[in-house]
């Protein structure tokens, strides 16, 4: 199940925000990007963006409908801040073909399986190739193993998500968001790459 349940989803029924022109908007020290959440229903994402933001988990809430936004703040250690404006999607297959309203435009993406469910990896690679098709051309994309407590019931390797990250220029990391273990890392190391590639880029 999701951790939605403990707040509000926003503008999901009208839908006019969700086409942001500018996936990124920055200054030199401030940057705000669109961030999407995909994946299968019950691998966590509610519960990964509930820890993010909140430091909350709640293990009772009830699955997303549709799609949740929330937003959070990080500083970096160069006194740079990153505001993420999330998109947490529904993953149950009804709601597929909403995916591409939330993740048009988006700085990056975090696609997310179930460490114990083999069919949840199945899963994120189909949005990986959605994102690749259909995506900004430099999303920053990451692949994350959530449920990483339940370790001794795992069915995906670490070393299968960590060469199919690489083979299609993602990163991967393995977290919990029940325990908290590797949640700001995944925001953090996100948050690293949009700046990177916001300082390369032509245009700055």
């Amino acid at each position: 199940m999701g951790c939605s349940s403990s707040f509000p989803a926003r503008n999901t029924s009208g839908l006019g925000n969700l086409n942001v022109s500018d996936a990124t908007v920055s200054d030199s020290k401030n940057l705000k990007v669109k961030l999407v959440l995909l994946g299968d229903s019950g691998v966590g994402k509610s519960c990964i963006v509930l820890r993010f933001v909140r430091g909350q988990f709640d293990p009772t809430s009830k699955v997303t409908v549709g799609a949740s936004f929330l937003s959070q703040t990080i500083a970096l250690k160069d006194s740079t801040t990153v505001k993420f404006e999330i998109w947490d999607t529904a993953g149950q297959e009804r709601y597929a073909a909403l995916a591409p309203l939330y993740y048009r435009g988006a700085a990056a993406a975090v696609v997310v399986y179930d460490i114990t469910s083999p069919e949840s990896f199945q899963k994120a690679q189909y949005w990986v190739k959605e994102l690749q098709k259909h995506g900004s051309p430099d999303i920053v994309m990451a692949l994350v193993g959530n449920k990483a407590d339940l370790h001794e019931n795992r069915s995906v390797p670490l070393q299968d998500a960590t060469e199919y990250a690489e083979k299609n220029g993602m990163f991967s990391i393995e977290t919990s968001a029940k325990t908290a273990n590797n949640i700001n890392q995944l925001f953090e190391e996100i948050a690293k790459r949009l700046l990177l590639r916001t300082t390369s880029s032509p245009s700055s």
